[in-house]
């Protein structure tokens, strides 16, 4: 059943199938500083996202940043907020504030991936439109 429709929590970190989801999209092994990890999916209709937000050290950072091929964007203004579920561990006040780092696949693929240095916590958005 997972392969087929996997399984997202977004009300209880660091769950089996959120441990999961964070390996196959976020593309780092989970190390122990990584933790606190919520995520959701919109998987239903023409276009699909997919919300993760956890905390991990400055190392851990660089690394996804590394494995996800993701630059600094000083030119997109629109983070597609439109696109994202509110929850209480996806602050968008706080990401506005944030250095954006994305990358854009083919279609109309995107990643954005933003990391808080005081409170040493990523939110990482992968969509297509």
């Amino acid at each position: 059943m997972d392969k087929v429709a996997p399984k997202f929590d977004a009300y209880r970190p660091d769950t089996e199938f959120n441990k999961k989801r964070f390996k196959d999209f976020v593309k780092v092994a989970l190390s122990p500083d990584i933790k606190n990890i919520y995520c959701f999916d919109d998987a239903i209709g023409i276009d699909a996202d997919y919300q993760f937000s956890f905390n991990c050290n400055k190392s851990t950072e660089a690394l996804i940043r590394k494995r996800n091929n993701l630059k600094i964007d000083t030119i997109t203004s629109d983070f597609a907020f439109g696109l994202q579920n509110d929850f209480s561990w996806w602050n968008k006040k706080k990401i506005e504030q944030l250095q954006l780092y994305s990358w854009k696949g083919e279609q109309e693929y995107y990643k954005y991936f933003w990391y808080d240095d005081e409170e040493q916590k990523a939110y990482f958005f992968d969509f297509d439109l």
